[in-house]
């Protein structure tokens, strides 16, 4: 017992290093456009490439890229204000709808068309319109998928997701969006929470504000999807099987982070120092995606469902841009 708590710590002190060490980086000229989430994906991605971590470590980089993401989302409610919701209006929402439809009917007709798996390719579906590698672990239950299909699809959407984060914050400063456009933009698009505050964070604080009330409203649309896959894949004769749906809870905790930052019942350094320990968790979070990448089962299975989450991710950031720009720019 003890040496499996050895090598639980081992694991979140990887991760720990991984984002001490990106910290650092983020302050180097040139370097520092990526922002500290990105760079500590990449150093992750790197590490496990050049110098993969002892398997009984995996438990604690599992931790830090699931549970410490969740905490670092609930922490990072402390910037939000809920009334720039209320102004932001009904819009919002139907960004995040239209563009969780088009990306998970898109993926799937395309990994199909392509012959790629169909498991695989509605897992990875389902990755690109939700909330990444959380949509993947919470629906494989109501798909019967195997462990090799969920690592694969995760792997698709880890790549994935770190390219079109890399290439977002380099096109930042050449799409012509707002700050505001550019966060509802990024949260309606991207594929993790973590990506979608990393390539936010290139614009400003209102940003991320925005991408990250649009994700989360994509995240919250992952129940009605969970009810919609179990009564379709439920076998003939049975009844759906709904007492596993997945609720993300977590997010309730965001929003009461940001009912106490829009009600100022915190002084400013306090709220400030919440939202610093918010972003160091997240850089935690995203070492632990690049470590977690296994770019032997995409190559392996995954060919044809990687290549159609690549057009489908690209066509979903052109309906959302273009959508932006009619709504918001």
């Amino acid at each position: 017992m003890a040496k499996k708590n050895i090598h639980f710590v081992s694991g979140i002190i990887i991760t720990l290093i991984i984002a001490f060490m990106a910290k650092g980086l983020s302050f180097i000229p040139f370097i520092d456009i990526l922002g500290q989430l990105v760079i500590a994906l990449l150093i992750g991605i790197s590490w496990k490439c050049l110098l993969p971590i002892r398997q009984e470590y995996s438990v604690g980089v599992e931790f830090s890229s699931k549970t410490l993401l969740r905490l670092g989302i609930i922490l990072l409610g402390m910037r939000l204000n809920l009334l720039d919701i209320y102004h932001s209006g009904i819009g919002l929402f139907l960004i995040a709808v239209c563009c969780l439809v088009f990306a998970l009917i898109v993926v799937y007709l395309l990994n199909l068309w392509l012959g790629g798996d169909k498991k695989i390719g509605l897992l990875t579906a389902c990755g690109t319109a939700i909330c990444g590698a959380a949509a993947i672990a919470s629906l494989a239950p109501q798909l019967k998928s195997n462990q090799e299909e969920v690592s694969t699809s995760v792997a698709i959407i880890a790549v994935l997701g770190t390219i079109f984060t890399l290439a977002y914050t380099f096109l930042f400063s050449f799409i012509d969006l707002s700050p505001f456009a550019y966060g509802i933009f990024a949260g309606a698009t991207l594929h993790e929470i973590a990506h979608v505050v990393a390539a936010s964070e290139v614009g400003s604080e209102v940003s991320v504000d925005m991408a990250v009330i649009v994700k989360l409203t994509r995240v919250l649309l992952l129940v009605p999807v969970a009810f919609a896959l179990s009564f379709i894949m439920k076998p003939k004769g049975q009844s759906a099987d709904n007492s596993s749906v997945p609720v993300p809870w977590f997010i309730f905790g965001f929003l009461l982070m940001s009912g106490f930052n829009t009600l100022n019942l915190l002084p400013q350094i306090v709220s400030t120092g919440i939202v610093n320990i918010a972003y160091f968790l997240l850089a935690m979070a995203m070492a632990g995606f690049g470590l977690n990448v296994n770019l032997r089962n995409l190559f392996k299975r995954g060919k044809e469902t990687f290549i159609a989450g690549l057009i489908g991710s690209t066509l979903l950031s052109l309906i959302g841009y273009a959508f932006v720009v009619l709504l918001y720019n």
